[in-house]
């Protein structure tokens, strides 16, 4: 008899909006501090500046907006899961509006103020079931607002990685739900159960084709830190630095998971 089909993971709406809004503060108080040589500097991104990076963090917000602008689709045929995949697409067009407003928004806090407050007026008279137009197919809005997690969260960290000393903290919440969403777009890739991937405090999954595990020490293990796990998903950082870095621990035939990264491409 196969396994039950597992359920997909829940999301409380009402935790996801407080956390794509703290860690939304968080990059806007930043920001504040920036000098305008800091703002200048190049980035991991291409050809990016910290400029245009914050002016494409808006856009993780503005993204809803320009989405409910849209006529409505008659049904649900996305899933929350299937985002990950589906980004890519975007990805010249994102390039293009971000320097856009990043040269149209000289003041940027003032950008970003402006940006949380329709965020805010938006999911305050739409509901959560409210479908969107996304590349990943038509989604509640509730589902994309967890996607706006991973987004904050990545570019909270590539702001970090750009600017020495600027350590903008990440919001418990929203590391949570984007390791999360991560996490499950892996088993979704390699579904299967020999190989458990744990990110402590915040998601275990099973993936990867194989012997089904089922009691006692898995055979095949993958451990790493929430942040680390953010970073090999998205292509910040590669399996094989990751292992010789010693920030993640893989044992068992079925542990390397180097052909599956990055999720978001």
């Amino acid at each position: 008899m196969p396994p039950a089909r597992k359920r997909p993971r829940a999301y409380d709406p009402a935790r996801t909006r407080t956390a794509v809004l703290a860690q939304f503060g968080n990059v806007r108080a930043a920001v504040r501090t920036l000098t305008p040589e800091q703002l200048a500097l190049p980035t991991r991104l291409g050809d990016w500046t910290v400029r245009e990076l914050v002016a494409h963090v808006g856009m993780a917000l503005t993204a809803v907006d320009r989405l409910l602008g849209e006529p409505e689709p008659a049904r649900q045929d996305g899933r929350l899961l299937d985002w990950p995949f589906a980004i890519g697409a975007d990805a010249d067009a994102i390039a293009g509006t971000a320097r856009r407003l990043a040269a149209e928004h000289p003041d940027l806090d003032a950008h970003l103020a402006e940006v949380e407050r329709r965020f805010t007026e938006r999911l305050d008279t739409h509901p959560g079931s409210r479908l969107l137009p996304t590349s990943a197919g038509a989604l509640p809005l509730a589902d994309y607002v967890v996607t706006r997690t991973v987004e904050l969260v990545v570019h909270t960290d590539d702001l970090n990685a750009a600017v020495p000393g600027l350590d903008v903290p990440y919001d418990r919440q929203a590391l949570a739900a984007a390791t999360r969403l991560l996490a499950d777009a892996l088993a979704v890739k390699a579904p299967g159960g020999s190989t458990e991937v744990r990110i402590p405090p915040y998601a275990v999954v099973q993936c990867v084709e194989g012997p089904r595990h089922t009691r006692g020490t898995p055979p095949n293990v993958v451990e790493t830190d929430p942040l680390t796990w953010v970073r090999l998903a998205t292509g910040r950082l590669a399996w094989k630095d990751a292992l010789y870095g010693a920030k993640v621990s893989a044992s068992g035939e079925r542990a390397d998971l180097d052909a599956l990264l990055p999720l978001l491409r």
